[in-house]
C-alpha cells in the first residue's frame, strides 16, 4: 500500500512535527513499507486462531490488598528534608 507525500505531511501536521523534503520522501517510503507488510499479514487465514491481547500468556502477581495502620505522623515525617509539625514542606514551584 502507498502513502501519498501529502498523507505523510498532514500526519506531521497533526502530530505538531515539522519535516522536511528529504524526511517527508524517506517517511513515505517507510511507511509505505510497514503498510505493505500489514496487508500481506491481512491476507493470512486467522479463522481458527482465538484472539490475544499478547504474544505471551501473562497473569498478574498483585497480592491480596489488606488493610493495614498508616504510619504514625512522626514516623512518615521522619526522614523529610523540611517539615512543620504534621506536614512536608516543600519549595513552591508555581506561582509567587
Amino acid at each position: 500500500m502507498k502513502i501519498s507525500k501529502e498523507e505523510v505531511i498532514h500526519v506531521a501536521d497533526l502530530a505538531r512535527i515539522e519535516l522536511d523534503e528529504a524526511a517527508v520522501e524517506k517517511f513515505s517510503h517507510q511507511l509505505g513499507a510497514i503498510l505493505e507488510y500489514v496487508d500481506t499479514l491481512n491476507q493470512l487465514d486467522t479463522s481458527g486462531v482465538t484472539p490475544t491481547s499478547h504474544a505471551i500468556f501473562l497473569s498478574n502477581a498483585f497480592r491480596e490488598d489488606v488493610v493495614h495502620e498508616h504510619l504514625p505522623v512522626d514516623v512518615a515525617l521522619s526522614n523529610a528534608p523540611d517539615k512543620d509539625e504534621a506536614t512536608f514542606l516543600v519549595p513552591r514551584i508555581i506561582g509567587g
